[in-house]
């Protein structure tokens, strides 16, 4: 029965997503929420100006529909299950969704700003961090209250382990805000930040199907569905953007999955692509600066540097979403 839920979870969370595309898409190029392409960026990408954006609301919808149906299958499965602590769960999966909306809604501030007030930049940077430290706080808080925060990390494939203490806290607040702006950075060109967050949530769901994490498991499973119902409309040629909108949201379930496990620290290999995304920016500014203007990437994030060099739009997200696959099947052996 959790197996068939899964798959009911999965295949609702595509199919709400992909249909709500053809009353999303519409509406949004009625009422003219078009994305704007920076100058800065490829030439080519002129071309995409004033394609819907803020399409992340379409997995939105999907992701809490189905997370709701699949849930309501679950839960008499799960109070059956000998030694199951259903009650934990439960709260777990609505930290996670919470967390992701909590994200999500300071990517759609931030984009409603762009589109409708027609400032470029969007929120003023203080503002989105002050949002973003309140909801990581909160996710913290949260994963405290229900036992999920262990200061002692493991070392992947050894037995070692280490005690942070109190230094924990400030360094996965950091992780947290940087792994959600890497998933956010990594939302360059059509169908990349979707086809890599659908690889990185069915990881998540085989994981903690495997290993007991059965409500994380469905919300995961949501998530990927989400994506690829997405993905319906964002691979190339897109017919829409997720925006901010999308990309706070997917960023805030990525790091919310890895904590419901009870591993962040396996988000080094979940989040590989988004981390080099997010450190080619970094380094790349770095750079700049200690040379007086040289660049080691031609553009960044690094999805850039590959469109310049000449790979198309498909081969980058294809070899992305690959080099990701084998980074989740090391996750798992890692977990």
């Amino acid at each position: 029965m959790i197996r068939i839920s899964f798959l009911i979870t999965g295949l609702l969370a595509f199919a709400v997503t992909a249909v709500s595309g053809f009353v999303l898409i519409p509406w949004l190029r009625k009422v003219k929420f078009g994305q704007t392409i920076k100058e800065i960026g490829p030439t080519w990408h002129q071309s995409k100006q004033g394609t819907p954006t803020m399409g992340g609301l379409m997995f939105y919808l999907g992701s809490i529909v189905a997370v709701c149906g699949g849930l309501t299958v679950i839960m008499k499965e799960l109070q059956t299950i000998a030694g199951i602590v259903y009650t934990n769960q439960v709260f777990s999966l609505c930290i996670s969704m919470l967390t992701a909306l909590g994200f999500g809604i300071i990517g759609f501030v931030d984009d409603y700003i762009k589109v409708v007030k027609k400032r470029n930049l969007g929120l003023i940077a203080r503002y989105k961090v002050a949002g973003q430290i309140i909801v990581t706080a909160a996710f913290l808080y949260g994963q405290y209250y229900i036992g999920h925060i262990n200061t002692r990390i493991s070392v992947p494939f050894t037995a070692y382990s280490f005690e942070l203490g109190m230094w924990y806290y400030p360094i996965v607040f950091l992780a947290i805000i940087f792994m959600v702006n890497a998933v956010n950075l990594t939302d360059g060109i059509d169908g990349l930040c979707s086809s890599v967050s659908f690889v990185v949530a069915l990881a998540f769901m085989v994981i903690s199907a495997a290993y007991g994490y059965y409500t994380n498991a469905l919300f995961a499973v949501a998530i990927a569905g989400g994506c690829a119902g997405f993905l319906v409309w964002n691979f190339y040629p897109a017919k829409v953007f997720m925006g901010d909108t999308g990309s706070m949201f997917l960023g805030g379930a990525v790091v919310a999955m890895a904590w419901a496990v009870n591993r962040p620290e396996i988000l080094i290999f979940m989040g590989l692509i988004y981390a080099c995304e997010a450190l080619s920016v970094v380094i790349q500014v770095l750079y700049f600066k200690a040379t007086h203007g040289k660049r080691i990437f031609k553009m960044s994030p690094i999805h850039h540097h590959y469109e310049m060099s000449g790979w198309s739009e498909v081969k980058i997200v294809t070899v992305f979403t690959l080099v990701q696959l084998v980074a989740a099947v090391a996750a798992y052996f890692a977990y």
